[in-house]
């Protein structure tokens, strides 16, 4: 008699002790839109410095109020006029799609910078309705009910 295996458990999963180092780890690495969102609406300063990595005419099109552009291309030669090193850095680009946050924050580290990428970037900040701004002034959009709860403060996750 054999037995299937389904493609989900076709790889068992991690033993919890090495899911809990993975997952934690993960965390040091990556925050999202969401949690951005709430350190940079507190009063006070952040703790840490939000670096757009796009283009100019990305930037131009839309960025995230209070990001600082510093394009990926540029990491080497002006991170160390635009940042302190002692302050920790979350890069973020377009979106899923897009690896420019990460390599950004890879030229960071090398730099010896403390960094974060931002999940979901540029294109989840907007679907979840938190403001941007462009060369006309500032916009949002209503909440994608895909990526954001409409009717709630937060997605309690």
């Amino acid at each position: 008699m054999t037995t299937t295996v389904n493609p989900v458990l076709r790889v068992a999963p991690a033993a919890p002790a090495e899911a809990a180092a993975h997952f934690r780890a993960g965390l040091a690495f990556h925050t999202d839109v969401s949690d951005v969102a709430a350190a940079l609406d507190a009063d006070g300063d952040p703790g840490f410095v939000l670096v757009d990595a796009r283009s100019t005419q990305a930037w131009d099109q839309g960025h995230i109020p209070g990001a600082l552009h510093l394009p990926t291309a540029l990491v080497p030669e002006r991170a160390g006029q635009l940042l302190d090193p002692t302050v920790p850095v979350v890069t973020y680009c377009w979106g899923p799609g897009c690896n420019g946050a990460a390599r950004a924050a890879l030229a960071l580290a090398e730099l010896g910078h403390q960094v974060k990428e931002m999940l979901g970037g540029f294109e989840y900040w907007v679907r979840e309705g938190l403001e941007f701004e462009t060369w006309q002034g500032r916009e949002r959009r209503a909440p994608d009910p895909l990526t954001a709860p409409v009717d709630a403060d937060d997605c309690g996750c």
